[in-house]
């Protein structure tokens, strides 16, 4: 955390909260107080184009897509959004369906972030009138200990330097913004390496299946995830810190082809690879998510892998647990939301890291070269073909439908 800043200038400005951050869970707790009334400030580094087009995420469970609903922000994502009923894991040479949706009554919607966040920042700023700065520099915390935090920035435009005073900040700028680097010693984060990298690419291309496809092979897995009609988002598993350049496309095709074929299926359909970037599977958690009057959320407090497709939906429970705690503190005096919302978001996080953990041996125990954890990760595979008891553990899990957490 920075030093105090000097005695407040012509260029301090006051809001109840300032979000750091304009993604999923930034956005939606700027949305959230918004529509209590409740002044905030938005403060993002990159441009709005940027965020309306990075790509990332693109599943999301039903009950994050209720929660958006219930918030009058799923508007679009209800007209736009795919729902997926069922999944395939590919192993044996075969395909095998499971159909969560027969089984649970659930499913999942496929909504790439990039249109989540260009609705969310629409209605945040132009249809809600929320104060949003872009590309501002060199953002920094002071006082969050105390009762009047504050954040200060250069403002983009100006150079001028600006200072905010608030009553809480909503830390949401991810693992390397200025939520993070306020924290002291004293905020614990554990954290998780799994010791393999996947190859991150995005194909202009049309889905090969209308499910996801997951690919456990000798090789090494394979993922396949529908983005659009146009678009899919493909996974290979290759050593961590492995140059994607290593990788060209006649390379990338061959090993997807080979990780992914099933005997009963058709091959894949290709098209240009939009994307190549390297993935470090790791976790990790901050504990607790608060610090003084910083509340952190989404990947500024925790981050789980892709291998679960977790990540966003984490982040928008984050975002209805800070933002209903905000508007209940500011707006009606009770304080119970903000001081049980590190223990009731923690409950989930950990929840689905732990299901991160398991399914990463599903995905890759055959890929080790041990016949011994190849032989014990199929016999897995196959109980949750073969016993409702299974089938029912993993499609909880994978849907986040557990009446508890």
């Amino acid at each position: 955390m920075s030093p105090s800043p000097h005695s407040d200038s012509p260029s301090t400005t006051r809001f109840p909260v300032v979000v750091l951050g304009a993604g999923p869970a930034g956005l939606t707790v700027g949305n959230i107080l918004r529509a209590a009334g409740v002044d905030c400030l938005v403060l993002e580094t990159e441009s709005r184009e940027f965020i309306e087009q990075r790509p990332r995420a693109g599943v999301i469970e039903e009950w994050a897509v209720r929660g958006l609903e219930r918030r009058g922000l799923a508007g679009r994502l209800l007209e736009r959004a795919e729902r997926h009923s069922e999944c395939e894991f590919r192993f044996d040479g075969r395909g095998h369906r499971f159909s969560y949706t027969e089984l649970t009554g659930r499913h999942h919607w496929i909504y790439p972030q990039p249109l989540l966040v260009t609705d969310l920042v629409r209605e945040y700023a132009d249809v809600r009138g929320g104060e949003i700065r872009f590309g501002v520099r060199d953002v920094r915390l002071h006082d969050l200990d105390s009762d009047r935090p504050a954040v200060s920035y250069t403002d983009p435009d100006t150079g001028e330097r600006r200072l905010v005073r608030c009553d809480f900040v909503a830390g949401c700028d991810g693992a390397r913004g200025a939520s993070r680097a306020a924290l002291p010693p004293s905020v614990r984060t554990s954290r998780h390496d799994y010791g393999i990298g996947w190859l991150a690419l995005l194909a202009k291309a049309p889905p090969s299946a209308d499910r996801v496809l997951f690919g456990m092979h000798p090789a090494g897995f394979a993922g396949h995830m529908p983005r659009s009609p146009g678009v899919t988002r493909y996974y290979l598993q290759c050593p961590p810190g492995d140059d994607p350049g290593n990788w060209p496309d006649d390379r990338v095709w061959e090993q997807l082809q080979q990780r992914l074929r099933a005997a009963d299926r058709p091959p894949l359909r290709e098209g240009r690879l939009l994307e190549k970037r390297v993935l470090d599977m790791h976790n990790y958690v901050v504990e607790p998510m608060v610090y003084g009057r910083l509340l952190l959320a989404g990947d500024a407090a925790h981050l789980v892998a892709p291998i679960a497709a977790k990540g966003m939906n984490l982040a928008l429970n984050d975002a209805f647990l800070l933002g209903d705690g905000l508007v209940a503190q500011l707006a009606e005096g009770d304080s119970a939301g903000l001081d049980g919302y590190s223990a009731a978001c923690l409950r989930r996080v950990w929840d689905y890291q732990e299901f991160s953990q398991w399914l990463s041996g599903i995905y890759h125990g055959t890929s080790h070269g041990d016949p011994h954890r190849a032989g014990t990760t199929l016999a897995r595979l196959r109980r949750l073909f073969s016993s409702p008891v299974a089938a029912a553990a993993f499609a909880e899990q994978y849907l986040g439908t557990a009446g508890a957490y």
